[in-house]
């Protein structure tokens, strides 16, 4: 088990929140726990979906459903139950929780444009 990987007990909350599909035909679906724990693989390493570990999910599965459970809003349902969850048995530190994605530092984008403006302005 990796670290990125979900406990039994975390699986049983997040599991209802992805949605089914329904198989028509073709191959079965391959496994939601194994391919969101695929997709969280690479979040912290920045590997390449190729790259993935062999005992997560196949790296294509990952890479397609990544997009489709942000849009659906996945993502979210499972962050905002894991974050209820976690406040209603106390053991999430609000003064240390960070919700705000500007604290991230752009790489090349607004703070590259933003320095090579403050360079150029006229004094």
């Amino acid at each position: 088990m990796s670290s990125h990987d979900l406990t039994d007990d975390q699986w049983a909350v997040i599991e209802p929140r992805i949605p089914k599909q329904q198989r028509t035909r073709g191959r079965p679906r391959t496994d939601d726990r194994r391919t969101r724990n695929g997709m969280v693989a690479v979040l912290p390493t920045g590997c390449a979906w190729a790259d993935l570990p062999t005992e997560n999910e196949s790296p294509s599965t990952c890479w397609r459903r990544w997009p489709a459970w942000s849009h659906d809003g996945t993502w979210e349902r499972s962050w905002r139950t894991r974050l209820r969850r976690r406040d209603t048995d106390g053991t999430l530190a609000w003064a240390r929780a960070v919700l705000d994605g500007s604290v991230v530092p752009a790489k090349q984008g607004v703070l590259a444009e933003a320095q090579r403006r403050s360079a150029t302005a006229p004094r």
